[in-house]
């Protein structure tokens, strides 16, 4: 029997890889993991439907890893010109656009039918608006202006809100507070990636800090954005939403984002930008996994 040759082996795999890559799923695993913990802080305590949570995590993982795709597919020629992009499938030649656009269109369609079938219209309109904000709104605004971060924040604020209306079916205070944690959590995050990343985005013609400079006034507003982020951290409790060992949690992960914030604005140094981006990737997960577990 003739065996297969090394390129028919590989081909698949290397399929695979290059999905992965557009999907860009490492990073959509955080925004899951977000939809689910709302999810989860919308289950009546001791009851958690855990199929249901299976569902919504695939269905996300599909609508988030569409969004991206698609991004990649719209920001091709832009891509090619930062080195953090450069290895990118699309950029490579690895993967076609067609085969892109291909993979995109069925995911996005078979989360948010997902997403529909399971939890119902408002879910899958959360769905919708999510990709639709990403695609067509946030990423052509990221070469015109840096207004374009605010316009991202709503679509990268909407999962827990979305897990959570999963669950019960409607919208309502908690979901609105979950959406204003991470609203708010985007700016410094954000902008700290845009500080670290700044002269590989201006290869692209992106100026996504707050002045589109590195300067004080950008560093002033990462300063002041992340201030903004406790007492948003603390609402669910001012609300009786969660117990005081979440709004300890969400002060002290506050003040740890705080400190590198308070570096930058006074030193400038890109050191301190990615510290204040490693603490704002522990922040999210933390807050959110303490009002989970201490919900009142």
């Amino acid at each position: 029997m003739q065996r297969p040759s090394a390129t028919a082996v590989t081909a698949p795999v290397g399929l695979l890889r290059d999905a992965a890559a557009l999907f860009k799923l490492r990073l959509a695993s955080l925004v899951v993991f977000s939809a689910g913990l709302g999810y989860w802080m919308g289950s009546p305590a001791g009851a958690l439907d855990v199929g249901g949570l299976l569902v919504l995590l695939l269905a996300g993982t599909l609508v988030t890893g569409a969004s991206n795709a698609f991004n990649q597919v719209w920001e091709l020629n832009t891509d090619a010109l930062m080195h953090r992009t450069a290895e990118r499938p699309l950029v490579r030649g690895s993967m076609s656009v067609t085969t892109a656009l291909v993979l995109a269109t069925a995911a996005g369609i078979a989360g948010l039918w997902m997403l529909w079938a399971a939890f119902g219209v408002l879910t899958a309109i959360l769905g919708l608006l999510s990709l639709f904000m990403y695609v067509a709104l946030y990423t052509p605004m990221k070469r015109l202006s840096p207004w374009a971060v605010f316009v991202g924040a709503f679509p990268g604020a909407f999962p827990p809100m979305l897990g959570h209306v999963a669950a019960t079916g409607q919208f309502g205070l908690t979901p609105g507070l979950l959406f204003a944690g991470q609203f708010m959590w985007q700016f410094p995050h954000f902008w700290a990636i845009a500080w670290v990343l700044h002269e590989d985005y201006a290869r692209a013609g992106f100026r996504l800090l707050p002045s589109g400079e590195r300067d004080r006034s950008s560093a002033f507003l990462i300063l002041l954005y992340t201030l903004f982020v406790i007492p948003v951290g603390m609402l669910p409790w001012v609300f009786d939403q969660v117990g005081t060992v979440a709004l300890v949690v969400a002060v002290l992960a506050g003040g740890v984002m705080l400190v590198p914030a308070w570096k930058l604005y006074r030193t400038g140094d890109t050191r301190h930008a990615r510290r204040l981006m490693f603490a704002s990737f522990l922040y999210l997960p933390a807050v959110q996994l303490a009002y989970v577990l201490d919900r009142s």
